[in-house]
């Protein structure tokens, strides 16, 4: 099984171009699924001396098993991998851009790994996120089947769950575990901000040049090359929540992931419940009701 992973991801990137060499200053751009990853890391890799490697599937397959072992073996486990996987495919001279979304919960040893590289945490809407991932059923309690890395669809609790709710999130509803993941990522995603540069995907669709230029300053490229990519994107799915989520969904939504919404900059819609305000104080008994506030 692991030797079919290396010979598929080798074969797609060897199409992308070839350089022999050992360049170290990689990108791993990371974030929530749905986010835009794909997009951002098709988009740098496609830039003069990059190389796109996609969701590298060998370590998308073993990242549940390493999370919580110590940073040093994660290490080297992820270079042993991706070195395996450059060398294959001819492209070790080339700055590779991979972009597994599950590297966020790995990120501070994918940097050990790497001391060159930097981090692109693409961050987007959380309820933008949890409409998309609706539409794709991979948390769904009807989904059969399993991804290219052979990790498995459905409900069930994935690695990055609290271990104290895991019964909860598979009695959960549906968006409200895509709700759950978005939060989780984010979190995650933004674990080493000294050498992590964000990227909003509402301004990449909104204003490319303007979300480019910290892309290419901390990347240390030219402007020009990074906008002209991240133009090609052309979505106006920023905000369909607005249109596509169930009154219930938005509720369910804003409970789990709210306070992370918020302290991303992403306002609530006040659809979610309020809760239940205490009732008011009895008045000792022999002193007669309370004097209402002027």
């Amino acid at each position: 099984m692991e030797v079919a992973l290396y010979g598929k991801s080798a074969a797609r990137i060897a199409r992308r171009g070839r350089r022999l060499g050992s360049e170290e200053r990689l990108v791993f751009v990371v974030g929530s699924p749905r986010s835009g990853t794909t997009f951002t890391g098709r988009a740098l890799g496609s830039l003069p001396g990059f190389v796109d490697l996609d969701e590298v599937q060998p370590w998308k397959a073993a990242i549940p098993s390493l999370v919580g072992a110590p940073e040093e073996q994660v290490a080297r486990r992820l270079r042993r991998i991706l070195e395996r996987v450059r060398m294959l495919a001819l492209v070790r001279g080339l700055r590779g851009v991979e972009q597994t979304p599950e590297t966020s919960f790995v990120l501070a040893a994918a940097l050990r790994a790497y001391p060159k590289a930097i981090a692109v945490h693409v961050l987007r809407d959380g309820r933008d996120v949890v409409t998309s991932l609706l539409e794709r059923g991979w948390l769904s309690a009807g989904r059969l089947g399993e991804d290219d890395a052979r990790l498995a669809f459905g409900p069930h609790a994935r690695f990055w769950v609290e271990p104290s709710r895991k019964d909860e999130f598979r009695a959960a509803s549906e968006a409200t575990r895509a709700a759950w993941a978005w939060r989780r990522y984010v979190a995650a995603a933004g674990g080493v901000p000294e050498r992590t540069v964000e990227v909003r995907y509402e301004e990449l669709v909104a204003d490319p040049r303007a979300a480019a230029a910290p892309v290419a300053d901390r990347l240390g490229v030219e402007l020009e090359p990074v906008a002209t990519a991240f133009a090609a994107a052309h979505d106006s799915s920023a905000g369909r929540w607005r249109r596509d989520l169930t009154k219930e969904q938005l509720a369910d939504v804003e409970r789990e992931a709210g306070q992370t919404l918020v302290s991303r900059g992403y306002a609530l819609s006040g659809s979610t419940p309020e809760p239940e305000p205490d009732p008011p104080a009895r008045a000792p008994r022999g002193q007669g009701r309370p004097i209402p506030p002027a």
